[in-house]
Formats: structure tokens, sequence, C-alpha cells
């Protein structure tokens, strides 16, 4: 995990299609990409859904439903504890979205340090409840929330004592530029008083970036081992290259939003201003009596061999004391 104060979540959801096998695969690379948390969904689909669940994207040739289709997302108990422990082998921390109570319970027993509440859940007030209950910190997606939806959600879980954080988050698949909603992160730190983040659906790693460098504190992307894969999110996924050279990008932004840059003081250009500042110098032969023009300057580098180039209009209308050659440096000796 690279050093960054940037909290980093990379989830992985539906991308390993049901795979164990595959699954595991991206917790390897996700930790060597070096990201904080890696994130999963745990769906329960007789808790979570029924048969009128309609496809959000009918891409499965696999499933006649969407019901059947988290059915196949599922993990047994025995597996989701495997999970966890190859997070923490990996050095990434284990965090998955619930979809239901039963979930949460599962997620009890497998352990979990937070809860991460995704945009369809924000008005679940009764899975709210459930994770307020835990005593864990919950992050709340903001994706299909009004501020007014949000301010009940946060309301409610402060109400009971609960440590939230906000993502700012836009519900589309991929999400373009004009849906990034960049402006809301500040906003929401203003709102709210707490930390604040930036969940992304655009398969590229721009906004991210531009989240960082306007306050947010963590991050949130789906991963996929290449966009062409099979599944409702690949499309809008970034793959294990891009999280790496994201994860760098942030950890510079970060640290370059972090310190102050004091512009009046110029002391660790001393030197570098000696070389590329530049003195004054004639572009002609000329003979002492001329009287000097603008077109008989030049400047040339560097400075402290003659009148500094910022001061040209001093010497306009003086008559030279000595003859100078071509390209001869500029003094106060000889005007």
């Amino acid at each position: 995990m690279v050093d960054t104060n940037i909290f980093i979540i990379a989830e992985i959801a539906q991308a390993h299609d049901g795979s164990l096998g595959i699954l595991h695969s991206y917790i390897d690379a996700l930790a060597a990409a070096g990201v904080s948390a890696v994130k999963f969904q745990t769906h329960i689909a007789q808790a979570e859904s029924s048969a009128h669940e309609p496809f959000r994207v009918k891409f499965s040739y696999v499933d006649d439903t969407r019901y059947d289709y988290w059915r196949r997302m599922e993990f047994t108990e025995s597996q989701w504890h495997g999970i966890k422990q190859h997070c923490d082998d990996a050095g990434v921390e284990f965090i998955s979205s619930p979809f239901s109570n039963a979930a949460v319970d599962l997620l009890e027993r497998v352990g979990v340090k937070r809860y991460k509440v995704g945009s369809g859940e924000v008005s679940n007030f009764l899975l709210l409840e459930k994770l307020a209950a835990t005593g864990k910190p919950v992050i709340l997606s903001s994706g299909m929330s009004s501020f007014a939806e949000l301010d009940k959600a946060v309301g409610f879980l402060q109400s009971r004592n609960t440590d939230v954080s906000v993502m700012q988050c836009t519900t589309a698949y991929p999400t373009a530029p004009a849906q990034w909603g960049l402006n809301v992160v500040p906003l929401l730190e203003s709102r709210y008083g707490l930390p604040v983040g930036f969940s992304d659906h655009s398969g590229v790693i721009y906004p991210s970036i531009a989240a960082v460098a306007l306050g947010a504190r963590m991050l949130e992307f789906h991963a996929v081992f290449d966009r062409r894969m099979f599944g409702p999110d690949a499309k809008a996924s970034l793959t294990i290259n891009e999280i790496a050279e994201l994860v760098r990008a942030c950890t510079q932004v970060d640290t370059s939003v972090k310190t102050v840059i004091d512009k009046d003081d110029t002391s660790s250009f001393t030197a570098l201003k000696q070389i590329f500042e530049k003195s004054l110098a004639v572009n002609k032969d000329l003979a002492a009596g001329h009287v000097l023009q603008f077109g008989d300057l030049e400047a040339k580098k560097p400075r402290g061999f003659g009148i500094d180039a910022a001061r040209f209009e001093s010497v306009i209308g003086k008559t030279l004391k000595n003859n100078l050659k071509a390209y001869e440096f500029l003094n106060d000796f000889d005007i």
C-alpha cells in the first residue's frame, strides 16, 4: 500500500462474475497497485431481491433474471472469511457493501472495520438502523440522493452517534465529464463538516485526481482487469495499471495541496535567477555620443554583467560615453 493520506478504495463488486478464483486474483493485483482497501458487495439474493427486480443492464447470457444473477454472485460464509483473510494478508482493508440486513449480520461475523452504503441504499433507513447498531463508521454514497435526502440520512446516522463520511457520486455507467459533479465535493464538506470523498464510475482517472485537489479524502472506483470483460460495471471501471497510476497521481497531488508555497520567498531561486535572468546589451556597434533607442537593445544571460533588463526604460534617450561593439553588455558607466 502506498503511503498517502487519501483513503483509496478499489471496488471489485461483481467483476469476479461469481468466480472465487478470479476474486482472489483481484485482491493480489489491487494490493500491488497500492490501494488502501478492496471493496466487495455482499449479496444474499433471498434477502434483498425478488423475481420482479428488472435488469439494470441487460448484459447476462447466463441469468434469466436479476434475482438469478444475485444468487450467482453469492459466496458462503466460509468463503467470505477466506476473502477477508486474504485482504489482511495482502495488507489492504477488507470492505463490503451490504444490500440487506442479513448481509450485515454475515459481515459482522466475518469482520469489517467500516461499512460503505451504496447510492441505492441511502433511503433504506432499515439498513441504516442496522448499520448504526454495529457502532462502526459508515460511508454514504450520494449518487441518487438530493441534498434533502442526504440531509435525512446523515442526520439519522448522526442521531445514533455514527461516524459518517459522504462521497459525491453520480449514478451513471460510465459517467460523462459533465456528470462528474466535482463542484459538489467542497459543497459536501461545507454543508456537513464531515470527511468527504468521491465515488467514480467514469472509467478514467481524471475526476478522482481533480477531486483530491478539491478536498476529497476518500476515493472509490470500480476495478476490472480489462474493460472488455463481462459484467455490468466493466465499461465504467479502471484497469489495474490505471489504478496504479491513479494512486501515484493522488499521492503527489495530496502532497502538493497540503504544502503551502510562499510566492514572496524566492530565496531558493537565488542561484537560478543569476543564471536565467538577463542584463542589457547593445545589438549593434555603437559609437560614443549615440543616443540610445529601444531598437538598440538586447537582453543577454546572465544577470549582473550589465544593467538589469528590467531597467531598460531608464537608458532610453541616454547618450553613450563609450564605444560599444555588437552584443556587448551595457553598464551604467557606459552612459
